[in-house]
């Protein structure tokens, strides 16, 4: 008989196994010495061992299904329990109870997991529902439309609900987006009928501005050349391959215009340059007039001077009242000279005047005797008010006086 820690062979060639259950019977050997036998089923145990491994590490580092991993251990737990090896069989038992509970663990953890995704994929699709809902309302359509398809990319990467959720979800996704197609369809209907009108009233624009191209009225053309313009900004755009033809026949007219009127008006402003040479001058020679020292030879020096300014054509407009300014002062100048020499040879002013003076002087002489009287009597209130009285009279005396002047004595 022959044997080992694990098993032994009797006389008669069968071969047992020792469990903690006890012996239990592996087979019977015929063939050979009992060494043998025991060799021969304890390289069937080690088989086990190396199968048991295998798994163990599928489990461990493979996405193996739990239901694949379990039919496995069962496969193996048979082969064990068949005690159709030699070795430490208790050990293999726990071995494969040990990864049963593994493979229990990980399909827990597993399906905890693809609770989370699901949840997490929930929350994600009812956020792209939310955004797209939003989305519908907006009218940034060009903004809004690639939003809306980067949403769609982002919801095909999301793995599925059930059924029922997704569904609705999809259906609330899918409505949103048919939503915002149908208002930007609705928007760029109007937007297409609203510039078909502007082209038909860019036309009638470009015609009229056409027709007025060779116009030399310079001043009303000019005029209804910026309504026009307003007109074109108030009518908004044409179609695209429309605005710009348009466009350019429309600015087309107005250059030719302008560029006639900019011929013509730089001819004058030459013209108008040189007339002011001249009237600067004229204006000169006005102002080497003063001092009015003979007024009737200053009135026929000015006389010609004006007569030679009236011949002159036009001036540049900002030039205008600097050189005209001069031309007035010199004619105030005169005007005031001939009212001073009127005053003077008036003789109702003198007359006027040289009464006003006498009644003023017979006023103030009254007054000083009546200071005078005040002082006497000890009145010096009274008399402190009739001095204040007598310096106004005196004061109006003084002008009177100068006024008199004038008029020669």
């Amino acid at each position: 008989m022959s044997s080992d820690p694990w098993g032994r062979v009797d006389e008669t060639g069968t071969v047992y196994v020792r469990t903690a259950d006890g012996e239990r019977v592996v087979g019977s050997w015929q063939a050979g010495s009992p060494d043998e036998a025991l060799a021969y089923f304890e390289r069937k145990y080690e088989g086990l061992v190396v199968e048991i491994g295998l798994l163990e590490r599928r489990v461990r580092t493979t996405d193996l299904a739990a239901k694949d991993a379990l039919a496995a251990v069962e496969h193996l737990r048979e082969q064990v329990d068949a005690h159709h090896a030699v070795g430490d069989l208790d050990a293999l038992r726990a071995r494969l109870d040990k990864l049963v509970a593994t493979v229990d663990s990980r399909r827990e953890e597993r399906k905890a997991q693809r609770a989370k995704q699901s949840e997490e994929a929930r929350q994600a699709k009812e956020a792209l529902v939310a955004e797209a809902e939003e989305l519908a309302q907006s009218e940034q359509w060009r903004s809004a439309g690639e939003r809306l398809r980067a949403l769609v990319d982002t919801w095909k990467g999301l793995p599925r609900l059930d059924r029922k959720s997704d569904d609705e979800l999809w259906h609330r996704f899918s409505h949103a987006r048919s939503a915002f197609s149908k208002r930007r369809k609705a928007h760029f209907a109007q937007l297409d009928a609203q510039r078909e009108d502007a082209r038909k009233v860019k036309e009638r624009l470009v015609a009229e501005a056409e027709s007025l191209s060779g116009s030399t009225d310079w001043g009303p053309t000019a005029a209804r050349y910026r309504e026009l313009m307003t007109e074109w900004k108030a009518a908004g755009r044409a179609q695209r391959e429309h605005e710009d033809e348009l466009w350019n026949r429309f600015r087309g007219a107005q250059d030719v215009f302008f560029a006639a009127r900019g011929s013509v008006f730089a001819e004058r402003d030459a013209e108008q340059a040189e007339n002011l040479k001249l009237k600067e001058e004229l204006a000169e020679e006005a102002e080497r007039i003063l001092p009015v020292t003979d007024l009737k030879s200053a009135r026929a020096a000015f006389r010609s001077v004006n007569e030679r300014w009236e011949a002159i054509g036009h001036v540049p407009r900002d030039a205008r009242p600097k050189v005209e300014g001069r031309m007035h002062a010199v004619e105030r100048a005169i005007q005031e000279a001939e009212e001073a020499e009127w005053r003077r040879t008036n003789p109702e002013a003198r007359a006027r005047a040289a009464g006003l003076t006498g009644q003023l002087q017979a006023a103030v002489d009254k007054l000083e005797g009546q200071i005078e009287q005040a002082r006497a009597q000890g009145n010096t209130a009274r008399a402190e008010k009739l001095e204040r009285e007598l310096e106004g009279r005196r004061a109006l005396l003084d002008q009177a006086l100068k006024g008199l002047q004038e008029f020669g004595g």
